[in-house]
Protein backbone atom coordinates (compact mmCIF):
# COMPACT_ATOMS: atom_id res chain seq x y z
CA UNK A 1 0.00 0.00 0.00
CA UNK A 2 1.11 3.44 -0.78
CA UNK A 3 2.20 6.17 2.15
CA UNK A 4 2.17 8.56 -0.20
CA UNK A 5 0.98 10.25 -3.51
CA UNK A 6 3.04 12.57 -4.43
CA UNK A 7 2.29 14.69 -8.20
CA UNK A 8 0.11 11.94 -8.64
CA UNK A 9 2.57 9.05 -8.48
CA UNK A 10 1.84 6.40 -5.75
CA UNK A 11 5.00 6.15 -2.69
CA UNK A 12 5.56 2.96 -1.89
CA UNK A 13 9.46 3.18 -0.40
CA UNK A 14 11.17 6.11 1.23
CA UNK A 15 14.20 7.55 -0.76
CA UNK A 16 17.32 5.86 0.70
CA UNK A 17 18.97 9.47 1.26
CA UNK A 18 16.16 10.68 3.29
CA UNK A 19 16.42 11.28 7.38
CA UNK A 20 13.37 11.78 8.93
CA UNK A 21 14.39 12.27 12.69
CA UNK A 22 12.37 10.11 14.87
CA UNK A 23 10.49 13.21 16.45
CA UNK A 24 10.03 15.41 13.54
CA UNK A 25 6.24 14.15 12.72
CA UNK A 26 3.72 14.22 15.61
CA UNK A 27 0.08 12.54 14.62
CA UNK A 28 -2.73 14.12 16.77
CA UNK A 29 -5.82 12.60 16.46
CA UNK A 30 -8.25 14.86 17.36
CA UNK A 31 -11.58 13.32 15.49
CA UNK A 32 -12.88 12.65 19.55
CA UNK A 33 -13.09 14.48 22.37
CA UNK A 34 -12.46 12.15 25.21
CA UNK A 35 -13.18 8.83 25.61
CA UNK A 36 -16.85 9.36 26.48
CA UNK A 37 -17.08 11.16 22.79
CA UNK A 38 -15.16 7.95 21.24
CA UNK A 39 -17.76 5.98 22.95
CA UNK A 40 -20.95 7.76 21.90
CA UNK A 41 -19.20 7.32 18.17
CA UNK A 42 -18.92 3.81 18.41
CA UNK A 43 -22.66 3.21 19.59
CA UNK A 44 -24.29 5.49 16.59
CA UNK A 45 -22.20 4.15 14.70
CA UNK A 46 -23.18 0.66 15.39
CA UNK A 47 -26.98 1.84 15.85
CA UNK A 48 -27.09 0.41 18.99
CA UNK A 49 -29.41 1.40 21.97
CA UNK A 50 -27.63 3.61 24.54
CA UNK A 51 -29.75 1.64 26.86
CA UNK A 52 -28.51 -1.96 26.19
CA UNK A 53 -25.17 -1.94 24.83
CA UNK A 54 -23.15 -4.70 24.14
CA UNK A 55 -20.40 -4.06 25.99
CA UNK A 56 -18.30 -7.11 24.64
CA UNK A 57 -18.61 -5.22 21.29
CA UNK A 58 -17.91 -2.18 22.00
CA UNK A 59 -15.21 -3.00 24.10
CA UNK A 60 -13.56 -4.69 21.24
CA UNK A 61 -13.64 -1.65 18.79
CA UNK A 62 -12.66 0.64 21.91
CA UNK A 63 -9.44 -1.23 21.79
CA UNK A 64 -8.46 -0.71 18.49
CA UNK A 65 -8.74 2.57 18.79
CA UNK A 66 -6.45 2.68 21.46
CA UNK A 67 -3.89 0.89 20.32
CA UNK A 68 -4.24 2.75 17.23
CA UNK A 69 -3.27 5.57 19.49
CA UNK A 70 -1.04 3.91 21.70
CA UNK A 71 1.02 3.70 18.34
CA UNK A 72 0.61 7.07 17.26
CA UNK A 73 1.50 9.05 20.63
CA UNK A 74 1.04 7.58 23.90
CA UNK A 75 0.61 10.40 26.33
CA UNK A 76 -2.90 10.92 24.36
CA UNK A 77 -4.23 7.81 25.50
CA UNK A 78 -4.00 8.00 29.36
CA UNK A 79 -7.70 9.09 29.92
CA UNK A 80 -8.70 6.40 27.46
CA UNK A 81 -6.71 3.42 29.17
CA UNK A 82 -8.80 4.25 31.70
CA UNK A 83 -12.32 4.24 30.00
CA UNK A 84 -10.47 0.65 28.96
CA UNK A 85 -10.17 -1.00 32.12
CA UNK A 86 -13.61 0.40 33.33
CA UNK A 87 -14.95 -1.01 29.79
CA UNK A 88 -12.83 -4.73 30.75
CA UNK A 89 -14.50 -4.60 34.33
CA UNK A 90 -18.16 -4.71 33.39
CA UNK A 91 -17.61 -7.12 30.46
CA UNK A 92 -16.26 -8.81 33.29
CA UNK A 93 -18.98 -8.27 35.61
CA UNK A 94 -21.36 -8.64 32.30
CA UNK A 95 -19.86 -12.36 32.29
CA UNK A 96 -19.60 -13.78 35.98
CA UNK A 97 -22.30 -15.63 36.56
CA UNK A 98 -25.25 -14.39 38.79
CA UNK A 99 -26.44 -16.52 42.06
CA UNK A 100 -29.98 -16.77 42.48
CA UNK A 101 -29.83 -15.72 45.87
CA UNK A 102 -29.02 -12.10 45.08
CA UNK A 103 -30.96 -9.40 45.41
CA UNK A 104 -33.20 -8.50 42.35
CA UNK A 105 -32.74 -4.91 42.90
CA UNK A 106 -29.18 -5.06 42.26
CA UNK A 107 -27.66 -2.57 39.83
CA UNK A 108 -27.04 -3.33 36.24
CA UNK A 109 -22.70 -2.88 35.88
CA UNK A 110 -23.60 -0.57 32.81
CA UNK A 111 -25.53 1.36 34.61
CA UNK A 112 -22.97 4.14 35.32
CA UNK A 113 -21.29 4.32 32.32
CA UNK A 114 -25.03 4.51 30.78
CA UNK A 115 -25.66 7.49 32.76
CA UNK A 116 -22.36 9.56 32.22
CA UNK A 117 -22.69 8.73 28.26
CA UNK A 118 -26.50 10.30 28.19
CA UNK A 119 -25.27 13.17 30.81
CA UNK A 120 -22.52 13.42 28.27
CA UNK A 121 -24.72 13.41 24.68
CA UNK A 122 -26.90 16.20 26.03
CA UNK A 123 -23.71 18.67 26.58
CA UNK A 124 -22.53 17.61 23.99
CA UNK A 125 -25.91 18.30 21.95
CA UNK A 126 -26.38 21.85 23.86
CA UNK A 127 -22.75 22.76 22.53
CA UNK A 128 -23.37 22.05 19.42
CA UNK A 129 -26.64 24.39 19.19
CA UNK A 130 -24.25 27.05 20.90
CA UNK A 131 -21.89 26.89 18.28
CA UNK A 132 -24.39 27.12 15.40
CA UNK A 133 -25.94 30.28 17.08
CA UNK A 134 -24.73 33.45 15.51
CA UNK A 135 -21.75 34.90 17.21
CA UNK A 136 -20.65 38.67 17.32
CA UNK A 137 -17.32 39.29 15.17
CA UNK A 138 -17.67 35.99 13.84
CA UNK A 139 -20.97 35.99 11.54
CA UNK A 140 -22.00 39.38 12.57
CA UNK A 141 -20.78 42.71 12.99
CA UNK A 142 -22.25 45.96 14.37
CA UNK A 143 -22.01 48.70 11.96
CA UNK A 144 -19.85 51.75 11.87
CA UNK A 145 -21.04 53.51 9.35
CA UNK A 146 -21.95 57.47 10.03
CA UNK A 147 -25.64 57.66 7.87
CA UNK A 148 -26.20 59.95 5.15
CA UNK A 149 -26.78 63.91 5.49
CA UNK A 150 -30.37 63.78 4.36
CA UNK A 151 -30.69 67.68 5.51
CA UNK A 152 -29.85 68.51 1.59
CA UNK A 153 -31.47 71.76 0.07
CA UNK A 154 -32.88 71.43 -3.20
CA UNK A 155 -32.91 74.78 -5.09
CA UNK A 156 -36.13 75.39 -7.25
CA UNK A 157 -35.91 74.47 -10.73
CA UNK A 158 -36.06 77.71 -13.24
CA UNK A 159 -39.61 78.25 -14.52
CA UNK A 160 -39.55 78.31 -18.25
CA UNK A 161 -41.62 80.52 -20.53
CA UNK A 162 -43.02 77.38 -22.86
CA UNK A 163 -44.54 76.39 -19.03
CA UNK A 164 -46.21 79.01 -18.73
CA UNK A 165 -47.46 79.15 -21.98
CA UNK A 166 -49.10 75.50 -21.38
CA UNK A 167 -50.36 76.66 -18.47
CA UNK A 168 -51.88 79.28 -20.36
CA UNK A 169 -53.45 77.09 -23.40
CA UNK A 170 -54.81 75.24 -20.43
CA UNK A 171 -57.11 77.95 -19.30
CA UNK A 172 -57.64 79.40 -22.04
CA UNK A 173 -59.17 75.63 -22.88
CA UNK A 174 -61.28 76.21 -20.20
CA UNK A 175 -62.25 80.06 -21.28
CA UNK A 176 -63.64 79.10 -24.21
CA UNK A 177 -66.52 76.87 -22.40
CA UNK A 178 -67.91 79.84 -21.50
CA UNK A 179 -67.44 82.08 -24.69
CA UNK A 180 -70.42 83.56 -26.20
CA UNK A 181 -71.25 85.66 -29.12
CA UNK A 182 -72.13 89.25 -27.18
CA UNK A 183 -70.86 93.35 -28.27
CA UNK A 184 -70.09 95.36 -25.15
CA UNK A 185 -67.98 97.84 -24.55
CA UNK A 186 -64.39 96.80 -23.27
CA UNK A 187 -64.24 97.13 -19.61
CA UNK A 188 -61.15 95.28 -19.14
CA UNK A 189 -57.90 97.41 -18.30
CA UNK A 190 -54.54 95.79 -17.87
CA UNK A 191 -53.72 98.33 -14.67
CA UNK A 192 -56.57 97.27 -12.92
CA UNK A 193 -55.74 93.61 -13.66
CA UNK A 194 -52.43 94.48 -11.95
CA UNK A 195 -54.28 96.03 -8.89
CA UNK A 196 -56.65 92.97 -8.47
CA UNK A 197 -53.24 90.19 -8.87
CA UNK A 198 -51.75 91.90 -6.27
CA UNK A 199 -54.87 91.88 -3.81
CA UNK A 200 -55.22 88.72 -4.61
CA UNK A 201 -51.54 87.78 -3.53
CA UNK A 202 -51.63 89.87 -0.66
CA UNK A 203 -51.28 88.15 2.67
CA UNK A 204 -50.58 84.51 0.85
CA UNK A 205 -47.40 83.36 0.60
CA UNK A 206 -48.18 81.15 -2.52
CA UNK A 207 -51.13 81.57 -4.78
CA UNK A 208 -51.87 78.48 -7.71
CA UNK A 209 -50.98 80.39 -11.20
CA UNK A 210 -54.05 79.20 -13.04
CA UNK A 211 -56.11 80.90 -9.55
CA UNK A 212 -55.56 84.23 -11.05
CA UNK A 213 -57.55 83.72 -13.84
CA UNK A 214 -61.36 83.66 -14.39
CA UNK A 215 -62.38 81.00 -16.87
CA UNK A 216 -65.76 83.01 -17.32
CA UNK A 217 -64.53 86.26 -18.51
CA UNK A 218 -63.50 84.41 -21.48
CA UNK A 219 -60.88 84.40 -23.68
CA UNK A 220 -60.13 88.27 -23.11
CA UNK A 221 -60.11 88.16 -19.63
CA UNK A 222 -57.73 85.41 -19.59
CA UNK A 223 -55.45 86.92 -22.25
CA UNK A 224 -55.45 90.59 -19.70
CA UNK A 225 -54.85 88.36 -16.53
CA UNK A 226 -51.85 87.00 -18.28
CA UNK A 227 -50.51 90.97 -19.57
CA UNK A 228 -51.03 92.15 -16.38
CA UNK A 229 -48.81 88.85 -14.03
CA UNK A 230 -46.49 89.68 -17.21
CA UNK A 231 -46.56 92.96 -16.24
CA UNK A 232 -45.71 92.54 -12.29
CA UNK A 233 -42.95 90.12 -12.79
CA UNK A 234 -41.42 92.90 -15.53
CA UNK A 235 -41.56 95.40 -12.66
CA UNK A 236 -40.31 92.65 -10.15
CA UNK A 237 -43.59 92.96 -8.11
CA UNK A 238 -44.38 89.21 -8.11
CA UNK A 239 -42.17 86.28 -8.97
CA UNK A 240 -43.33 82.86 -9.96
CA UNK A 241 -42.17 79.42 -8.53
CA UNK A 242 -41.96 75.72 -9.31
CA UNK A 243 -41.43 73.33 -6.68
CA UNK A 244 -40.78 70.37 -9.46
CA UNK A 245 -39.82 70.01 -13.40
CA UNK A 246 -43.15 70.50 -14.92
CA UNK A 247 -44.72 70.75 -11.44
CA UNK A 248 -47.43 73.36 -10.87
CA UNK A 249 -46.35 76.53 -11.34
CA UNK A 250 -46.89 79.39 -8.23
CA UNK A 251 -47.07 82.62 -7.69
CA UNK A 252 -46.05 84.82 -4.74
CA UNK A 253 -45.45 88.83 -4.15
CA UNK A 254 -41.88 90.08 -4.18
CA UNK A 255 -41.01 90.38 -0.09
CA UNK A 256 -38.97 93.92 -0.22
Amino acid sequence: MPFAVVMGQAVTELPKDLYIPPQALEVFLEAFEGPLDLLLYLIKRQNLDILDIDVSKITEQYMHYVDLMDAMQFELAAEYLLMAAMLAEIKSRMLLPRSTDVDEDEEDPRAQLIRRLQEYERFKKAAEDIEEMPRMERDTWVGSANPPDINRVRPDPDVDMRELLVALSEVLRRADMYESHHIQREALSTRERMSDVLEQLAGQQFVPFVALFTAEEGRLGVVVTFLAVMELIKESLVEIVQTDSFGPIHVKARSE
